[in-house]
């Protein structure tokens, strides 16, 4: 399937230093803005058959072991791959998981090492809650199909506006225009608090294999949990 993208001169020095306030001033204003204002979300038209969602975001998570902010890219093939990439503020890679059909992987490029692990249980690293690939699926398309372990709240135009399944209970405060799609997400858990807002979402973008390979797994040293923890609290 085809991807679904979206003088007058004038006389005197009071003139030229006018100009050159004016003009720093600009230059302030759009300084200002790039460095504290986000773009506006942007969404690709919806299809009306959904077989791979790439996207773009942040994550604030808040927990009893502090909180923590980031940027985060995806690229889930549907119905159980996926590949998320995270990174810090300014943008620099940290991590990245690797999901295929339920096993997983946690991968830090840097030190050449890895976790492995089941899907969820990886998933719970990066939001401190666990949450299978097919309901993260569901969060962000606002497609929810045989998901009765879900107590499901919706609103008038029949969008899912909040949800619940055992200590999960999650909200979508914002959606993009005219759509069920996710824009802006929180969370909440006895563990952790999260709140996750999607800045782009394209779907059904040309198929990258590639970004799913293992094969670099064999140049990589595997880890318990508490290795690859110990790492992370080292970075700090």
């Amino acid at each position: 399937m085809d991807s679904v993208w979206i003088s007058r001169k004038k006389q005197g020095g009071i003139s030229f230093l006018l100009l050159l306030a004016l003009l720093a001033a600009i230059s302030l204003n759009f300084i200002f803005s790039a460095g504290c204002r986000v773009f506006p979300p942007t969404l690709a038209p919806l299809p009306s058959q959904i077989d791979r969602i790439e996207g773009y975001g942040s994550i604030k998570i808040t927990g009893s072991e502090g909180g923590a902010k980031s940027k985060f890219s995806f690229l889930l093939v549907l119905p159980s791959q996926g590949r998320i990439d995270v990174f810090d503020l300014l943008g620099r890679a940290i991590y990245f998981i690797l999901i295929e059909d339920n096993e997983a992987f946690l991968v830090i490029p840097s030190k050449k090492v890895y976790w492995q692990g089941k899907e969820a249980e990886i998933i719970s690293k990066f939001l401190r809650f666990e949450i299978a690939l097919p309901e993260m699926i569901s969060l962000l398309t606002g497609k929810w199909e045989n998901k009765e372990e879900w107590a499901l709240e919706k609103d008038s135009q029949g969008k899912v506006i909040a949800g619940q399944k055992e200590e999960l209970h999650f909200q979508i405060k914002e959606f993009f225009s005219n759509t069920p799609v996710a824009r802006l997400l929180t969370f909440e858990h006895p563990l952790s608090t999260a709140r996750m807002n999607i800045l782009s979402i394209n779907f059904n973008p040309p198929a990258k294999q590639q970004v799913f390979s293992e094969d670099f797994l064999k140049d990589y040293e595997l880890k318990s949990w508490p290795e690859i923890e110990a790492l992370f609290k080292n970075e700090k």
